[in-house]
């Protein structure tokens, strides 16, 4: 590996570094906004639950006639198709549970994606009694078909109605709701979400790590809480379409094609529990108007599956992370079509890895031989520029000119070998997002990986390495191996043309990665071995097809026709950029 590549790979590293670090989604917080963790308390308990001992005659008093919620019997009712199982309670007519029926957990389980432990919702209304929350009620339920309706009503009229409706398929339930028989003191109702999102994959700090609070505001813009583990806080001004509690591969969601107001979300992680992945906090208020059926009221439980979760609303598809919006497009537009392509006709995920490896390292081979070709003319200049360097010494202020020169005469542009490299930088990162967020690879297996969505464990330790984990990842060690091999073999190539520090740097950077991508997806690390293989294997070719005999030659030849030419406008700059240097370096040195 020659000076220009090592410095291409020192460069492509701390551009990845960055971007793992600090390009990673890290939404502005607002400190003094805090979500309604008290109020979510508060009205938790401002309606009587089930169990319920004041006589009728004291509940009319006090609750008026929500008297005729305050007593009754918990039922469950259940609405299902293809796709999920919805179980609701005749106490509260919402939501106790909801099942995935095409999914299973880490263990095998059937996916339960939230229950009654795991989620409250509270949906409070000011009345001229006091608050009431509509989920601490007691409703007769009436199922048609796949819909069902929950009525609240006392002796006189209808006070509530609120109606669930599922397709015959698909991770929609439509709600609405009639209120027209309560005296509203303010017409909206108050939400309050709290989500304990259930550990579902084998990576548990991955899962974290890609875990958060989504959403979309009226005016199309998205955006979400950092993905950090510590307390996330945020208020939002602006209305909103749709807000997610948003975990690796699933998320649930409230959505509407009105708007919700007065968005406030939390986000934090209880290290004690390691079957909560983070516990969300979502309080928003609903105009009264958009309960009706117009307002196409609607959850979402269900995948983040990039084609479906596109078909629910505008800008869901951004629930399924592809990347810095810099590269998100070559995932959208390139990577994920040809994965969709082969997935067509090919059932085994990790051929499908192999076939993309060989296509994407086939059409960035231009790029990679330009860069092998720059390395042997680089090579066959050596002698010159070692001259050069005898020449002058540690003296670069005049080394560097006349290397230029040397440069522009033989045609060599001494840039050229790190550029194909940094051109291949936006697939590498793009590749480095889509895999891991992937739902296609989970629980997909080949050879010793059990899910390519997440790590290959071939050895779990009794204990936890800080950053690096608490097993081995085999892909990864290959990975890494593969590099260094493939570094070591460059360095023979290069001849020495690059320093100590150098060589040391390109050896350490492999090691340094294997700590970050030991618990990263193994369809990833199964990618990046596979090519580095063909990256060696390429550089095998273009070393024995490239004549660097035919290559001297030539650059004699353009240094006898380049002997009289002009300097380039960009060549004539950065002598000139050297030559200022050097005068502030003697002006500098005269002072002394």
């Amino acid at each position: 590996m020659d000076k220009n590549q090592t410095i291409g790979l020192v460069l492509l590293s701390g551009l990845l570094i960055a971007y793992m670090f600090f390009f990673s989604p890290d939404p502005a917080q607002l400190a003094d906004n805090q979500v309604k963790t008290e109020q979510l308390a508060d009205s938790a308990n401002s309606t009587p639950k089930k169990e319920v001992t004041l006589s009728d005659s004291v509940l009319t008093q006090k609750f008026g006639s929500f008297a005729a919620g305050m007593k009754g019997e918990s039922k469950e009712v259940v609405l299902e198709n293809k796709d999920v199982k919805i179980t609701f309670d005749t106490f509260g007519g919402k939501v106790k549970q909801v099942l995935l029926k095409n999914y299973v957990t880490y263990t095998k389980e059937p996916l339960v994606l939230l229950d009654e432990t795991s989620s409250k919702v509270i949906e409070e209304v000011a009345t001229d009694k006091g608050k009431i929350d509509l989920n601490s009620l007691y409703y007769q339920a009436s199922k048609n078909g796949n819909s069902i309706t929950f009525t609240l009503a006392d002796s006189s009229n209808k006070m509530v109605s609120r109606t669930y409706s599922l397709a015959d398929e698909g991770f929609v339930l439509n709600y609405s709701a009639d209120l027209s028989g309560v005296n509203l003191k303010v017409p909206q109702v108050d939400f309050y979400w709290q989500n304990d999102m259930k550990r579902l994959e084998k990576g548990l700090t991955e899962s974290r790590q890609r875990s958060t609070v989504n959403y979309y505001t009226t005016e199309e813009d998205f955006d979400y809480l950092s993905m950090s583990n510590s307390l996330q806080e945020e208020t939002v001004e602006e209305p909103i379409r749709w807000v997610s509690s948003k975990q690796k591969f699933f998320n649930s969601a409230l959505i509407t094609d009105k708007k919700f107001t007065d968005l406030n979300i939390t986000s934090q992680v209880n290290d004690d529990n390691d079957q909560v992945v983070k516990s969300t906090k979502i309080a928003l208020a609903i105009p009264a108007d958009g309960l009706s059926k117009d307002a196409n009221l609607r959850y979402y439980f269900g995948p983040n599956e990039y084609h479906i979760c596109e078909t629910i609303t505008p800008g869901f598809e951004k629930n399924v992370y592809l990347g810095w919006s810099l590269f998100a497009p070559l995932s959208k537009y390139i990577i994920l079509p040809l994965f969709d392509f082969l997935d067509g006709f090919i059932s085994n995920y990790g051929v499908i890895i192999l076939i993309m490896v060989l296509i994407v390292k086939g059409l960035l081979f231009p790029l990679t031989y330009k860069s092998y070709l720059s390395m042997a003319k680089m090579r066959v200049l050596k002698p010159e520029l070692d001259a050069i360097k005898e020449k002058h010494g540690d003296d670069m202020a005049k080394a560097q000119p006349e290397q230029m020169k040397l440069y522009q005469q033989a045609g060599v542009n001494p840039i050229s070998g790190c550029i194909p490299m940094l051109a291949q930088m936006p697939v590498f990162l793009a590749l480095f997002n889509f895999f891991p967020n992937a739902i296609q690879l989970r629980q997909q297996s080949f050879l010793w990986a059990d899910d390519l969505s997440s790590y290959d464990s071939i050895l779990n330790l009794p204990f936890e390495i800080p950053m690096y984990g608490d097993h081995v990842s085999l892909f990864t060690l290959l990975w890494a191996a593969s590099t260094i091999v493939f570094t070591y073999y460059n360095n023979q190539m290069s001849s020495g043309m690059q320093n100590n520090q150098m060589k040391m740097v390109s050896y350490i950077t492999p090691i340094f990665f294997l700590v970050f991508f030991n618990s990263y997806s193994s369809g990833l690390t199964y990618y990046y071995f596979i090519s580095n293989l063909i990256t060696i294997a390429q550089q095998v070719f273009s070393r024995n097809f490239i004549d660097e005999d035919k290559l001297k030659r030539m650059m004699e030849e353009n240094k006898k026709k380049n002997v009289n030419k002009k300097k380039s406008g960009f060549q004539k700059r950065l002598e000139d950029a050297m030559k200022a240097q050097e005068d502030v370096a003697k002006q500098r040195k005269g002072k002394k």
